[in-house]
């Protein structure tokens, strides 16, 4: 049976020891007061969330996987829901975010420690709330006052979801040649029109409504990525209160097919004149897009570190039960057939491999969040450019 507990001093030593988080946090004046009590708190609750509420869900969410109906309707497997109903009442969706739209305003050095933690409790479930926040950075940096004021609240507080919408039949990486169109109306909105591919967490309904930021071309726009522009387009046309109004024409047609994931809902996204607003400056979209994109750069490595941990784990698990052939110092167990598998050397070899790379990786990661907390906060226009610099290479 698959197990996971999450690596609470592991995740300390790192924070505490080894970075001293809380001593820099201290020269950057929204964090000061984010003290080592708080910081293990949220370690020691998270990973409670993480351990008894998604990996009992991770195996049975992946062999059912998503369903698609007719109309584009997509449903999450059992439980899913009732998680995100959890995560919402914890108040997790709004850890790192600003206050100023019910945030916490806990620092990504912090809250990097829960992403590891959800990764590696359900990787398929954290993608969900992993774009969520990408898009939430992506308008905080971005959207007009209004804009915020509409979107960025009910994105903090998970009533509402949030994806990126770059990929098409025809292009993926190369950016530059997207199809997708949008064209200017009176009343300051924009049609868009095309098909996205390979959209994770397109469709689904754990949320009430989702946020995509579209990347599409206007008229006579350039050719080549310098005519991208970037675009809210909502599954429901959301009223000046918040409230939901019309559904927008931007719809599931299928989904597609990722090993390991079927339990977060990767999607065809077909826009039918859908409803959308500029984000950041015509033709400017990748600039705006690449807050978005470099916080999935580094939720990618935070998927690969969760996975990293939780398969150290069980590969521990198994090399002691495992029972096979006898120690080359003699017999260590011997009342049975044979020794476990964690005697021999090689297998001993392999166990270390996996704890030092997931170790290094959490080391670093959290080393980068660090930075970017720096980059956003510190006092000092040297350190702020120190560390900006340091993120635009590692990320």
């Amino acid at each position: 049976m698959a197990r996971y507990t999450p690596p609470s001093r592991d995740i300390q030593f790192v924070l505490h020891e080894l970075l001293d988080v809380e001593g820099t946090l201290k020269a950057l004046p929204p964090y000061a007061e984010t003290n080592r009590e708080l910081i293990d708190q949220v370690v020691e609750e998270g990973g409670k969330f993480c351990a008894e509420v998604l990996f009992p869900l991770n195996r049975s969410g992946d062999e059912e996987g998503c369903r698609w109906s007719e109309g584009g309707v997509v449903t999450t497997p059992k439980g899913f829901k009732q998680a995100w109903e959890q995560f919402k009442a914890g108040g997790w969706p709004t850890l790192t975010c600003d206050p100023k739209y019910g945030g916490q305003g806990l620092p990504a050095a912090v809250g990097i420690a829960f992403q590891e933690m959800m990764n590696s409790g359900n990787q398929a479930w954290a993608m969900y709330p992993g774009l969520t926040h990408g898009a939430y950075d992506c308008l905080h940096a971005h959207g007009t006052p209004e804009q915020k004021a509409l979107y960025i609240p009910k994105l903090v507080s998970g009533e509402w979801t949030g994806t990126m919408c770059l990929t098409e039949p025809h292009c993926g990486t190369d950016l530059g040649l997207l199809r997708t169109k949008a064209e200017p109306q009176a009343d300051g909105s924009y049609r868009i029109t095309g098909t996205k591919i390979f959209i994770s967490s397109g469709e689904h309904d754990l949320a009430q409504n989702i946020v995509h930021l579209v990347l599409a071309r206007l008229p006579d726009a350039p050719a080549g990525t310098k005519g991208i522009s970037l675009f809210i387009v909502p599954k429901f046309v959301p009223n000046a209160d918040g409230s939901l109004g019309a559904r927008n024409g931007v719809k599931c047609a299928r989904l597609e097919e990722k090993m390991g994931i079927h339990a977060n809902a990767t999607c065809v996204m077909d826009l039918d004149g859908a409803c959308g607003w500029l984000v950041g400056e015509p033709n400017k979209g990748l600039n705006a897009m690449f807050v978005m994109m470099n916080a999935a750069r580094i939720g990618v490595g935070m998927q690969s570190l969760g996975l990293m941990e939780v398969a150290y784990q069980n590969s521990l698990d198994y090399a002691k039960e495992r029972l096979q052939m006898r120690s080359l110092s003699g017999p260590k167990a011997p009342d049975k057939p044979a020794d476990p598998i964690i005697v021999h050397p090689d297998v001993r070899r392999m166990l270390l491999t996996q704890k030092a790379y997931a170790e290094g990786s959490r080391a670093f990661a959290y080393w980068t969040a660090l930075q970017a907390d720096i980059a956003l906060t510190h006092p000092d226009a040297e350190a702020r450019k120190d560390a900006e610099d340091m993120l635009a290479l590692l990320t």
